[in-house]
């Protein structure tokens, strides 16, 4: 077995675990984000997809804040931080900074690396920053932004040979729609 593949088997396991738990709202959710982060940084440097590389860093430092966000904020009756939502004015915002920072970041990787895709790649890398941050505060529309990342991807990873990731960007997104409609329930 390629340690590549076995890499990408692994890591696909922990973000199943990690977004089956993210949807019940459960904590544990960041230690197995945590872990197939660290995995998927490898893997994604071998195939040069170095956006992705750096997500999946963001994300290890991510599941560290989530972790520390969702603790943090429990009551007295051991219920985690409430969903919430943000206006559109703030989305707009979010939506036209974030797309100049990707159109930068992949100027910046067409130009001065081997990095392959590297629009698509800065694009879903960028929002993906911005939605993790949604779901760290717990914001209903981190769910939109997933629906549309996930369905970008699964065409990023298929022409890199990752078919398992890909096959995981399926179930993503599949489940951001399961997990809004959840999340949707609970909105304060």
């Amino acid at each position: 077995m390629d340690i590549y593949f076995a890499i990408e088997v692994i890591s696909v396991l922990f973000g199943l675990a990690f977004l089956v738990l993210l949807i019940r709202q459960n904590i544990l959710c960041w230690w197995f984000g945590i872990a197939g982060s660290l995995l998927s940084i490898f893997l994604f440097y071998h195939t040069k997809l170095y956006s992705e590389a750096i997500l999946y860093t963001y994300y290890v430092l991510m599941g560290f804040y989530g972790f520390y966000s969702w603790n943090k904020n429990k009551s007295k009756n051991n219920l985690t931080l409430a969903v919430s939502e943000k206006g559109l004015v703030f989305h707009i915002i979010a939506i036209v900074s974030s797309a100049l920072t990707a159109i930068c970041l992949g100027w910046y990787f067409e130009n001065y690396s081997e990095a392959s895709s590297p629009y698509l790649d800065a694009l879903t890398t960028i929002f993906s920053f911005f939605a993790t941050y949604l779901e760290v505060k717990k914001i209903l529309s981190a769910w939109i932004y997933w629906i549309i990342i996930n369905g970008l991807t699964i065409g990023l990873y298929l022409t890199k040979g990752l078919d398992i990731y890909s096959t995981l960007s399926v179930i993503y997104f599949l489940l951001s729609f399961v997990g809004y409609i959840k999340w949707k329930k609970e909105l304060v």
